[in-house]
């Protein structure tokens, strides 16, 4: 019998007092309070390292939360992703402490320019030996418009898309082909550093940016990040099928996640790419413990501090909908938003429709509509085993309820299980985060539409 793949183990964070988790930050034993201090980073990263994940995913957003109640008052009081700090800046530190874990980052296309970003995340890769992935958003709060580009409401859904892929095309540009390999010399004996016919402006000019110059950094260890992205729309689907390696895909239906999965292969084998070189994973919240006894009770324990309100606040801004008049109790409505179009996906289903609830998506332990899995470690693996085998994800992104706490009970019970049945990745010597979770190398694949922008070598002559 053939030994299973190994599962993406993923820890999913955020740089905020509370993530999707709304209310746990009281808890006792809950230390993501700390989240301003470097040394908190630099802690969670070695415990994750040590514990066997392959990757800290650390959401992010731009704005602050004010569609509930048509403020920000209560994401305030509450520590509902409010306040929020630049996830990128604790990076480099998280890796000087660590050899294994990847860093995926969230920046958005729509409020960055490629040009700067491009430079921080070669930056960055060459700081962490190739460690480091961009999770690709477009963004979804109308504060954020209104703060960063002076506009009432946000740039439309499609319309972000489109500037993505643009933003995406220049930043290929600079990651590929603007310095060839060789292009850096280092050749002290006739004092040349690099070989200027060896270096390339860009010459970009289109619809949303205009980059004529060569790329500030030189060619990092994978060039491009790895690259992440989430997006369930049709927009999005398409968006990851053309440029994303790893898909964060969400829906509470596993056939209909199992089909989106399914529908962005598909797309990608239409842009010319191999459909394994893409891989999913989906969010999951577990408390797990030495039995199914003692999970049951640190769950009972956990949801004491659940926020109900906090909730709803999170699930305002992430729809774009303001709850906040809504009985609780009383099945949910289909809806039009420019705002997150996965968050209540299943709304859109009739029958669905009939019993989800407000409470159903706020009320519990998950903050994000994921699966919530209680218990001991041969009864989550038995769980998480099967829910990859009728979703066809490739791993999972683990939502913490309190930190370090959820992420180190992983570590103990959960990722030895998974381990002794093939499913956790074998650590060797340190490698690009991509060539360790996909095994072609540190760069971009053949196959992928950003090594269209690679250049040839050049043959014109070194200079003397």
């Amino acid at each position: 019998m053939p030994r299973p793949d190994p599962l993406i183990l993923s820890a999913f964070t955020m740089s905020t007092a509370s993530h999707g988790n709304a209310g746990l930050w009281r808890h006792p034993d809950d230390r993501t309070a700390r989240y301003p201090e470097l040394s908190y980073w630099v802690d969670l990263a070695r415990r994750l390292d040590a514990g066997g994940f392959d990757l800290l995913f650390i959401a992010d957003a731009v704005g602050q939360l004010d569609v509930y109640g048509g403020s920000a008052r209560e994401a305030l009081a509450r520590a509902v992703q409010t306040p929020v700090t630049d996830p990128l800046l604790a990076v480099s530190a998280m890796a000087a402490a660590t050899e294994h874990l990847g860093f995926g980052v969230t920046v958005s296309t729509t409020y960055e320019y490629p040009y700067l970003l491009a430079r921080k995340f070669s930056t960055l890769d060459h700081l962490t030996g190739g460690r480091i992935g961009w999770n690709i958003v477009t963004s979804l709060l109308d504060s954020a418009a209104r703060n960063i580009i002076a506009r009432d409401r946000q740039i439309g859904h499609d319309e972000r898309y489109a500037i993505a892929q643009e933003f995406l095309e220049v930043a290929f540009k600079l990651w590929e082909g603007s310095w060839e390999d060789g292009a850096v010399l280092r050749d002290p004996v006739r004092g040349i550093f690099t070989d200027p016919d060896k270096v390339h402006g860009i010459e970009h000019s289109g619809r949303y940016f205009s980059v004529p110059g060569a790329h500030l950094v030189e060619p990092s260890p994978q060039r491009s990040p790895l690259l992440l992205q989430a997006g369930t729309s049709t927009a999005g689907r398409e968006f990851a099928a053309r440029n994303a390696e790893l898909v964060f895909v969400a829906d509470p239906r596993p056939e209909t996640l199992r089909r989106n999965i399914d529908d962005v292969r598909r797309r990608a084998v239409g842009h010319g790419r191999r459909p394994e070189h893409l891989k999913f994973i989906t969010s999951v919240t577990v408390v797990v413990a030495e039995t199914d006894r003692a999970a049951a009770a640190k769950a009972a324990d956990l949801r004491r501090f659940r926020d109900t309100r906090g909730g709803l606040v999170l699930l305002s801004a992430l729809s774009g909908v303001d709850w906040s008049a809504h009985d609780l109790d009383r099945p949910i409505e289909e809806f039009e938003t420019d705002a997150s179009r996965s968050v209540l996906a299943a709304v859109a289903d009739p029958a669905e429709r009939k019993r989800l609830t407000l409470r159903d998506h706020v009320d519990g332990l998950s903050g994000f509509g994921g699966e919530v899995l209680v218990g001991g470690p041969a009864t989550v693996a038995d769980q998480l085993e099967a829910y990859a085998g009728a979703t066809g994800v490739d791993g999972f992104n683990f939502v913490y309820l309190i930190t370090p706490g959820s992420f180190d009970d992983l570590a103990a019970h959960l990722i030895p299980e998974l381990a002794k049945r093939g499913r956790v990745r074998e650590r060797g010597t340190p490698r690009p985060i991509r060539d360790a979770l996909f095994g072609t190398g540190p760069t971009l694949p053949a196959d992928h539409p950003g090594t269209a922008f690679r250049r040839a070598t050049s043959s014109a002559p070194r200079p003397e």
